[in-house]
């Protein structure tokens, strides 16, 4: 496999995450992720059992993401992929980007970490702050 054809195989797994979040689809969210992923945000990371719970507390609306700059080594890859993220009742809007890391599989290139950064007005960013999402901590 060419590093083209590995570039164009993540690309369509960052699509597949960000259509699937678009819809709800838990199940094709949690399908594009390694099984010892992670996402990280509002300053906390969330192992993939916690994914169902948090994506139910997020907001809904669409995700529309830009071409990744990705850097491949190997079996490994990192990559930044810009989002605009425009909520569906208020079409209010969150701005930022993912920081990725990902792993080939052998069921092709996954998601093994994604973090979120978000772009504030006051032109900071930063990983955000607690939203709806309540954890049950044992």
């Amino acid at each position: 496999m060419s590093d083209t054809d590995d570039v164009v195989e993540i690309e369509q797994l960052l699509a597949r995450y960000a259509v699937a979040m678009t819809r709800g689809d838990v199940d094709r969210v949690l399908a594009v992720f390694t099984p010892d992923g992670s996402y990280s945000a509002f300053g906390d990371t969330y192992p993939l059992d916690e994914f169902p719970a948090l994506i139910a507390a997020a907001p809904k609306g669409l995700f529309l993401v830009g071409t990744p700059a990705i850097e491949l080594a190997g079996d490994i890859a990192t990559g930044t992929q810009p989002l605009c993220f425009v909520e569906h009742s208020e079409h209010e809007t969150r701005i930022g980007y993912y920081n990725d890391t990902y792993a080939r599989t052998p069921d092709g290139w996954r998601l093994r970490t994604r973090a979120m950064t978000f772009i504030r007005r006051s032109g900071a960013h930063d990983s955000g702050r607690p939203h709806a999402f309540q954890r049950t901590r044992s």
